[in-house]
């Protein structure tokens, strides 16, 4: 004989689950007022990372439309530091709005339409890839790669889901935000408590900025102590994500046959011996390296304006320029650089880095340094330039 389950005595088990559940979190702090306040905030942190980090992908892949600009040069320093410790500081938020909200979670039954199952798919997406953004994101800053998948892939994608549910959610929700916003609350002994909880809340993401941001804004570097990079520590003074050792050229670098070479859609190529390319016409500037886990660091760098070089062969004004690193290997071992950064005066093959030759680290013995451009795309131990 069959047994079939006890439907109604499984319905009853699961309202009185749920129902203790609520009676455990009855706290006035678990408020459509707190939650609204910790949505708007989240709104905007996530509205600030949703932009600039597109800001960040079209920098590193820009499409054959976008001619990003070169001017002003500290632009990529503050999207990407805007990015990361927006998002660091973003985690905080997210946090005590999942607290806030927490009951929700046990709202029996589940759904009550086919609208309302969709309404908590949406929540669910939402809160799902937020988690994941953040704590991936987290884990990339901290060189922690404990994924099989690609990062940067995944984490653009990622935004665009966790963005669209977030509009929808906002238009869902966005007349009770808006009564909790402008209507007092009735229940008055827990006004206190819910101002001390957002305040601690605010404070923990302003905490968190403070300990941060000195990676990206050096007078307060001595405050970075929870940043994954000190911006004054690495050879030259300068920080570096990826080694020579690390990219396998520690040998080729110091290799007395170096050459660079200029080729391509040229009137005539060039091969320079190291040698040559110290006596040529030599130009210093200041330019930061800003890497895209949110550090960056001013550095006075010195070489051959790129300009220069490509004039010696009579590069087109609207040509595009590869240039080639001697690194076997790496996503990043070959990158695009077009006019508006090319013809940039202080664009350089750069030979020296704060008044000395470059380290091996730093890409000796030549490496690309151009204003507002990502710091993987700044390429080390250049050996080749490829004009199309």
């Amino acid at each position: 004989m069959v047994r079939h389950p006890d439907v109604k005595g499984l319905s009853a088990r699961a309202e009185g689950f749920v129902r203790g559940v609520s009676a455990r979190f009855g706290s006035g702090l678990h408020s459509e007022g707190v939650a609204a306040r910790l949505g708007v905030w989240l709104g905007v942190s996530f509205t600030v990372a949703f932009a600039t980090g597109l800001v960040s992908h079209f920098m590193q892949h820009p499409p054959g439309w976008l001619l990003w600009p070169s001017r002003p040069v500290n632009l990529y320093r503050v999207t990407q530091g805007l990015h990361v410790i927006g998002g660091l500081a973003a985690i905080p938020l997210l946090l005590a709005k999942l607290w806030t909200v927490y009951p929700k979670l046990f709202q029996w039954p589940p759904f009550r339409s086919a609208a309302h199952a969709v309404e908590r798919a949406l929540v669910l997406v939402l809160v799902g890839g937020s988690l994941f953004q953040l704590v991936t994101g987290l884990l990339n800053i901290s060189y922690a790669y404990l994924w099989p998948f690609s990062f940067t892939t995944a984490h653009y994608w990622t935004a665009y889901l966790v963005y669209g549910a977030l509009v929808i959610h906002v238009a869902n929700e966005w007349a009770k935000v808006r009564a909790a916003l402008w209507t007092r609350e009735r229940v008055e002994p827990d006004a206190a408590a819910r101002r001390r909880f957002l305040g601690t809340v605010a404070a923990a993401s302003g905490l968190t900025v403070l300990v941060t941001v000195g990676e990206t804004y050096a007078p307060l570097a001595p405050l970075a102590v929870l940043a994954p990079r000190d911006p004054r520590t690495g050879p030259q003074g300068i920080p570096v994500n990826k080694s020579a050792l690390a990219a396998g050229v520690t040998g080729i670098i110091l290799d007395p046959g170096y050459r660079l070479t200029v080729t391509g859609a040229v009137r005539a190529e060039l091969s320079l011996a190291y040698a040559d390319l110290v006596r040529l016409p030599q130009h210093t500037v200041r330019l930061p390296i800003s890497c895209v886990e949110g550090w960056s660091a001013d550095a006075e760098w010195t070489g051959i304006r790129l300009r220069d070089l490509l004039a010696l062969v009579g590069a087109a004004p609207d040509a595009t320029v590869e240039v080639e690193s001697l690194e076997r290997g790496g996503a990043y071992r070959t990158s695009e650089v077009r006019p508006p950064h090319w013809s940039d005066p202080l664009t350089l093959l750069a030979l020296r880095l704060n008044g000395s030759p470059l380290a091996p680290d730093h890409g000796f013995p030549l490496r690309l340094i151009a204003p507002d451009r990502p710091g993987v795309l700044q390429t080390k131990w250049v050996t080749k330039v490829v004009v199309s």
